[in-house]
């Protein structure tokens, strides 16, 4: 799940730290993909610092009932097929495209029928104090944490998530998404090619989407009952 599919599950907690913790391993791909962390499997006494961890082991959770639900499956092969013919003789991976394209028309979703505010969500991040997160960090076994930081201030001040408010931005994000692993992933054509078929496709699920936040949810209900 992108990241404001993640705030979905929190957008009635007040904690900041928990909030953050949940977008946390998606922020640092962001930053630096040859960052890997694993936090949680620690535990720390300052509360603010457990929050985070425990915001990390919610992502983990909600990903692990997502990526399995038959939504996901559903949904991210059929956009693959759909997409693969646009990407063909490029180095892009269709089945990428598909993954990266469903979750991001997920987040499209979620602002345009007002399921969530990414104000609301950028001021949980903007209520998070540098040296705490520097701190979690360094206690993750992260040595430069500037360059987390520098990201997440700049993450912060564009706040691009409004974005993925307009339809057609979402193939816009998608190609972004893309470079980071292509540096020319597709074309102005192709580019305007997949934005078709994703606000087709956006269009096609906008009535049954929320079946897969209700399916998760079970999950993580489940889950929580088995640990008591």
């Amino acid at each position: 799940m992108n990241f404001l599919s993640h705030y979905y599950y929190e957008r009635d907690n007040r904690n900041c730290y928990f909030v953050l913790g949940t977008v946390l391993p998606d922020l640092l791909k962001n930053a630096d993909k040859s960052i890997v962390l694993h936090p949680e499997k620690l535990d720390h006494p300052d509360s603010n610092i457990s929050s985070l961890i425990a915001g990390w082991k919610k992502h983990l959770e909600v990903d692990r009932y997502f990526h399995s639900s038959e939504f996901f499956l559903e949904h991210s092969h059929a956009l693959k097929l759909e997409l693969a013919p646009i990407v063909e003789g490029t180095a892009v991976k269709p089945f990428f495209l598909g993954h990266i394209a469903i979750e991001l028309i997920l987040d499209n979703l979620l602002i345009t029928t007002g399921e969530v505010n990414p104000d609301d969500f950028y001021d949980h991040l903007d209520s998070c104090a540098d040296d705490t997160i520097a701190s979690f960090l360094t206690f993750s076994g992260m040595e430069n944490t500037d360059v987390f930081l520098r990201f997440f201030d700049m993450f912060k001040r564009d706040r691009y998530l409004h974005t993925y408010a307009e339809t057609h931005q979402i193939a816009y994000a998608l190609k972004r998404i893309c470079m980071r692993v292509w540096p020319t992933p597709f074309t102005p054509a192709q580019e305007a090619d997949i934005d078709r078929v994703l606000t087709t496709y956006r269009q096609k699920i906008i009535n049954k989407y929320m079946t897969v936040f209700d399916t998760v949810g079970e999950g993580l209900t489940s889950g929580a009952e088995k640990l008591m």
